[in-house]
């Protein structure tokens, strides 16, 4: 099983990122001979989509790519970052250019979706769009987790989550994630 993460997000650091791979690595040990890619968006970035853009350039070879590694995976694990509000630009970007490839981005892969912030909101306005909107590029999702105040409930030194209620959440939604891939 080939599972694909990433974090919608183009921060260098991002807690995102930390999460998504901790939950994907959390899926891949209940499966035998799972394997984890973790991918960062700011190796699929594109100049800013506009149909303009699309008459001149056509589909980039990047937004084909992305398109591709989701195509390879068994399962996606994406974590979600706000800003003020929503997707971030470099995902949101990413995402538009891919969906004029194909709308179902997601190809009917099972789908796990996480956001998280520093803050006691855990980036829930971002990922309640996404959960609402996902399924219509074709995911299949089979939970979404919002991780509120990422810095009192995720330990940088072990890379895993401490809040209890968090982690059962999250095994249940990994189990679900890889039980029909």
């Amino acid at each position: 099983m080939k599972i694909l993460a990433f974090a919608a997000s183009s921060s260098r650091q991002s807690i995102n990122k930390q999460l998504a791979n901790y939950a994907a690595n959390q899926a891949a040990k209940l499966v035998d001979n799972a394997e984890v890619e973790l991918l960062d968006i700011n190796d699929y970035e594109i100049p800013l989509f506009s149909e303009d853009r699309e008459k001149e350039l056509g589909q980039p070879a990047l937004a084909k790519a992305f398109f591709d590694k989701i195509g390879q995976a068994d399962a996606i694990v994406i974590s979600f970052a706000e800003h003020n509000g929503s997707y971030t630009a470099a995902y949101k970007n990413l995402f538009d250019w891919t969906s004029r490839i194909d709308q179902k981005v997601f190809q009917g892969k099972p789908t796990l979706l996480l956001a998280t912030s520093p803050g006691p909101g855990g980036a829930s306005s971002v990922l309640a769009a996404a959960t609402g909107s996902a399924p219509y590029f074709a995911a299949d999702v089979k939970g979404s987790i919002s991780v509120p105040s990422f810095y009192q409930n995720f330990d940088a030194a072990t890379g895993e989550i401490t809040d209890s209620a968090l982690v059962q959440q999250l095994t249940q939604a990994v189990s679900e994630l890889v039980s029909n891939s």
